[in-house]
């Protein structure tokens, strides 16, 4: 094992500071520095001496091999854990639905950009709508699947044979309106989003004091209910110390009762430590999901050779793609996990084996460029011990950003962006026609901007953000850089938002094309370097002094901004403030101890500007087991951070 990392950290001294491509035979990668050099690059590695060793793994914890951790896991609920796929709910036909007419229980209101009146934009000549037509066709199980017969219906062929003929299908694709309706989002101009009525966040007590298995929480978000700003479901995972960390929608079906949003009904959580996968059904009862089905970690191991899972999304094909960050020893390697939209069974590897990437965590795609771009990720072993700045400058952190050929899963490009760098998060526009995305490097506070060169089938890289590192005292480390943990792209493509986990802050960035993104709001949440905390700062480029602490409800808020997630209409930013366990326990050790909470901000859309909402705070702190950490924010009818469904 020890020989596979080492190739990997010998793979990747192998990069000059010029971007190269290291797969042979591939093209060169173009990389663009930013003029602008505000704040210091170096992470200031003199000063590792005499710093607080990593903390080490908890007692009873085998973080180096998920498989051991999955051999002692106990089982808590056989029955929440049964591997049976519940069937699809039956799928309503599109109806017009009155606009004083109220959502009965257990039915989901229609999400997407647009209005809820989406069949609308979607009429034929005649003038009647094509909503049911087009429902049949997409909810139909296709025909061309690898291993799937085509069982469609009569009615289903001959609907579909109408939509070709009569140009509807063309129209829609030319169009975009596919793509937006596919991914929950309707014609633009046709309304106002649908507010999000509950979110659904992961909880872990890994690295806490309680001895209790992670659970997928329901939050109430409409601010007219009793219950606004409370979690109202807890759905228990049958193991313990899973980290349930990412969550991830499968493939949308069918539609709303307007025909406008596509619908999710299952909601799949990839575990960064054990490396299970459990599939949840929210689309019975939305308010009170179930597990469907578990793919334990072994299957994992044996069939793909991975392991410690994050980001999934759907494929334009309905298959489910799952990022990885290691092997089965917790040694780095990247690549993806893919997984069947229809059955939720484990198919394998999506990738060529001879392809792998040194490192992974994040991915976004943009099926129209056919193009997929990854980005590295922490090795599992390393991160399991802390963070420790003498493993700075060894190659451990990755540094590579990855561009793929999403249609033959193959690597055809590769950026160096710089030792120590760790581009964690990918985010592309959420057009289906931008050849544009945004890259957030976590360790160096640089965001780069990733799009398509002059030469065809080539993508450049930009550096246009660079958040400057503060000199401190009675830190880790006499420089703290900016921490970016997350980021999120508002629906319309306007603003750019950002989380730095270290210095508390959450960005408001506004984008604009051929232009360097321009900050126009900015609010302090916590952080480590909040006035009468144990951290000094000694020079600083941004600020005159120390940001105070944030006090909500009569509770203070601990650790960092860390994931986040904004509404449809870009008005609300949610904000949850656990990173990862083992480092919330490192840097935020009352984070541990008073549990995490989930906030939310108010944007200006207009002009530009965050603000605190101070009339809603979800304390997890209060959870009937104990304080918990919670991290990824989802809503039942898509998010800012689905892809675009082609």
């Amino acid at each position: 094992m020890a020989g596979g990392i080492w190739g990997s950290l010998h793979e990747r001294k192998r990069f000059p500071k010029v971007c190269r491509c290291s797969v042979p035979g591939r093209g060169v990668g173009t990389l663009r520095r930013g003029t602008e050099s505000s704040g210091n690059r170096d992470l200031g590695t003199g000063g590792a001496e005499g710093a607080p060793a990593p903390l080490g793994q908890s007692s009873g914890e085998a973080e180096a091999s998920p498989g051991a951790a999955g051999g002692r896991s106990r089982e808590l609920s056989e029955a929440a854990a049964e591997p049976r796929l519940v069937p699809q709910p039956q799928i309503p036909a599109c109806r017009s639905r009155g606009p004083e007419e109220p959502v009965t229980s257990g039915q989901e209101r229609p999400a997407g950009r647009g209005s809820a009146a989406g069949c609308r934009g979607l009429s034929c000549g005649h003038g009647s709508c094509a909503g049911p037509a087009l429902i049949s066709l997409l909810s139909a199980p296709s025909g061309d699947r690898q291993g799937h017969g085509d069982v469609s219906t009569g009615s289903h062929r001959e609907q579909r044979g109408s939509l070709m003929r009569g140009g509807l299908m063309s129209r829609l694709m030319r169009g975009g309106l596919m793509s937006r309706l596919m991914s929950g989002c309707t014609v633009p101009g046709e309304g106002a989003a649908p507010r999000e009525e509950v979110a659904y966040v992961t909880c872990t007590y890994r690295c806490t004091c309680s001895e209790q298995p992670d659970f997928l929480a329901t939050v109430d978000l409409n601010p007219r209910s009793c219950s606004y700003g409370q979690v109202i479901h807890r759905l228990p995972m049958p193991n313990l110390k899973d980290e349930l960390h990412c969550a991830g929608w499968g493939p949308a079906c069918g539609c709303f009762d307007s025909g406008a949003a596509a619908r999710r009904s299952r909601l799949v959580l990839p575990c960064l430590i054990s490396s299970r996968i459990y599939v949840v059904d929210v689309g019975s009862q939305c308010r009170a999901p179930r597990i469907c089905k578990t793919i334990e970690p072994v299957d994992v191991f044996w069939k793909c050779n991975k392991g410690y899972l994050a980001v999934t999304h759907p494929l334009p094909n309905g298959d489910i793609l799952i990022a990885n960050t290691g092997d089965a020893a917790g040694n780095g390697k990247g690549g993806f996990v893919l997984l069947d939209g229809e059955t939720y069974g484990l198919k394998g590897n999506w990738e060529n084996e001879c392809e792998v990437p040194p490192s992974g965590h994040d991915f976004w795609y943009q099926a129209q460029h056919n193009v997929l771009v990854s980005s590295a990720g922490l090795v599992p072993r390393v991160a399991g011990r802390g963070f420790n700045p003498e493993d700075l400058k060894k190659g451990l952190f990755g540094r590579r950003l990855n561009v793929w050929n999403l249609s033959c899963r193959s690597l055809t490009q590769c950026f160096d962006l710089g030792e120590d760098s760790l581009p964690l998060t990918v985010r592309f526009l959420h057009s289906p026609e931008a050849a544009e995305g945004y890259v957030g490097c976590a360790l160096s506070g640089a965001i780069f901007r990733l799009s398509r060169s002059c030469e065809r089938d080539n993508w450049a890289v930009e550096e246009v953000i660079r958040i400057p590192a503060k000199d401190v005292r009675g830190w880790i480390m006499p420089t703290m850089p900016a921490f970016i943990a997350d980021l999120v792209i508002s629906p319309d493509d306007r603003f750019l938002y950002v989380s730095n986990w270290w210095h508390g802050d959450i960005r408001q960035y506004e984008l604009a094309r051929n232009c360097k993104p321009r900050l126009v709001g900015q609010v302090f949440v916590g952080g480590s370097i909040l006035r009468g905390g144990p951290v000094t700062v000694c020079r600083d480029e941004e600020l005159k002094g120390q940001p105070e602490p944030l006090v909500l409800k009569c509770k203070r808020v601990y650790g960092g901004p860390a994931s986040l997630q904004l509404s449809l209409d870009g008005k609300r930013l949610y904000v949850t403030n656990s990173f990862y366990s083992t480092w919330d326990q490192q840097f935020y050790p009352s984070l541990i101890k008073e549990g995490s909470v989930m906030l939310q901000l108010d944007v200006d859309t207009d002009k530009g500007g965050l603000s605190v909402n101070k009339n809603f705070l979800v304390d997890f702190g209060k959870e009937p087991n104990g304080p918990c950490l919670a991290h990824a924010i989802r809503f039942p009818g898509g998010d800012s951070k689905s892809v675009t469904l082609p």
